[in-house]
C-alpha cells in the first residue's frame, strides 16, 4: 500500500467497534470500502458517519453465505476480516460460538476470497492463541496452547489462513490483539465498570481478584499496526502481536473508572468475586512482546494506561 495507488477493501465486521475505526482510517486515506456485516454484535449508527461517502458501500449478509460473500468480493483487493463472537466468557454456556462464530466463518470468508481472486486477508486474531503462559513474555513463536475456545477458533483460524496461503498464493497476515480499547467500544472491563457504577455509585463488583494483570492497546494503533505490517511485510503468510509494552491490573482500571466518573475512591467499595481470573478460561496474566511489528516501523502511541484512559473518558462521555 505505497504511493498513491487506492484500492479496494472489504471490511467483515464493519460495523463493530475496531472495525469502525478500520473504515475510517482508510476512507480518509482515498480507499474504497465495502462494509459487510449483519449487525448481531455491531451497530449500524457505527457507519452513519460513511453513509454518504461516494467511496463507501455497505451489505448486511451473513458471511456464512460463502456463495453470496465470494459474489460481493469480486473486484476487492484485500479483505480486512474482524468478525468473531465478541463475548468470550459466553463460552462457557455456549461452547460451540466460538466454531460457529468464529472458525467457520474464517473458513467462510477464506474460500470467497478464493473464488473471488482476492489478494490478501488480514485477520484478527487474539492473544488467547497463547494460553496461559503465566508471566512469561510472549513472542510470536512461543508456544501455542489456548485454554478458551475462543483462543482455539483464533488458532484455527491462524491455520486455515496459512494453509490457504500456500495451496493458492494468497497474501493472509494475522494479528494478535491484546485487549483492543477506545472510542465506540461496546464491552471490555473498564467498560462494564463505567457502566456499573452508572447504575451503583456505593460499590464496584470486579471479577477475581483484581491482580489480573493485561496490556490495552488504544484502536488507533492496532489500525495503525496492522496497516504498517500490511504495506511492509514481504512475507506470503505471516503473525504479529500488536500491543503495548506495559500492562495494567483489573483493580488500576477500577481506580481510573471511578475518577473518570468524578466519584472519590474512598466513597466506593470493592466487591471481588475471588481467585485469581474472571472467569474459568480467562488467562489472568497476558504479556505480548511486539518487537516483530516495530521492527517495520511501527510505534505504539499510547501506553496501557492512557489508551485506557483515553477509551474511559470517551465511553463516559457518550453514556
Amino acid at each position: 500500500m505505497t504511493g498513491q495507488i487506492k484500492q479496494r477493501f472489504a471490511i467483515i465486521g464493519a460495523a463493530g467497534f475496531i472495525g469502525s475505526h478500520f473504515t475510517a482510517e482508510l476512507l480518509n486515506k482515498g480507499h474504497s470500502i465495502l462494509a459487510i456485516d449483519n449487525l448481531c454484535s455491531g451497530t449500524k449508527a457505527h457507519l452513519k458517519p460513511f453513509l454518504s461517502n461516494k467511496n463507501f458501500s455497505l451489505e448486511l449478509m451473513n458471511v456464512e453465505d460463502t456463495e453470496k460473500l465470494a459474489h460481493f468480493l469480486i473486484n476487492t483487493d484485500t479483505i480486512i476480516h474482524l468478525a468473531s463472537n465478541p463475548d468470550i466468557a459466553k463460552s462457557i454456556s455456549e461452547p460451540r460460538i466460538d466454531f460457529t462464530q468464529g472458525t467457520a466463518l474464517t473458513e467462510s470468508v477464506a474460500e470467497a476470497a478464493r473464488r473471488a481472486n482476492v489478494k490478501s486477508i488480514l485477520y484478527a486474531s487474539g492473544s488467547g492463541v497463547y494460553g496461559d503462559a503465566g508471566d512469561a513474555i510472549l513472542f510470536e513463536n512461543s508456544p501455542l496452547n489456548p485454554i478458551s475456545t475462543y483462543g482455539a477458533s483464533k488458532l484455527a483460524g491462524e491455520a486455515l489462513l496459512s494453509s490457504y496461503s500456500y495451496m493458492f498464493g494468497m497474501k493472509t497476515l494475522s494479528f494478535r490483539f491484546a485487549n483492543v480499547v477506545g472510542s465506540m467500544q461496546t464491552h471490555g472491563v473498564g467498560f462494564d465498570f463505567l457502566l456499573k457504577l452508572k447504575h451503583d455509585q456505593s460499590k464496584l463488583e470486579i471479577l477475581g481478584d483484581g491482580n489480573q494483570c493485561k496490556s490495552y492497546v488504544h484502536v488507533s494503533d492496532v489500525v495503525s499496526g496492522v496497516l504498517t505490517a500490511y504495506s511492509k511485510s514481504v512475507k506470503l503468510n505471516d503473525v504479529f502481536n500488536v500491543s503495548t509494552s506495559d500492562e495494567l491490573t483489573v483493580t488500576e482500571i477500577a481506580y481510573l473508572a471511578i475518577t473518570t466518573s468524578g466519584l472519590d475512591p474512598k466513597s466506593v467499595e470493592f466487591k471481588y468475586s475471588g481467585g485469581d481470573r474472571g472467569w474459568k478460561a480467562d488467562v489472568p496474566v497476558v504479556r505480548l512482546n511486539s518487537n516483530k511489528l516495530k521492527n517495520l516501523g511501527w510505534k505504539a502511541r499510547f501506553t496501557s494506561r492512557s489508551a485506557m484512559q483515553d477509551a474511559l473518558t470517551t465511553i463516559y462521555n457518550s453514556l
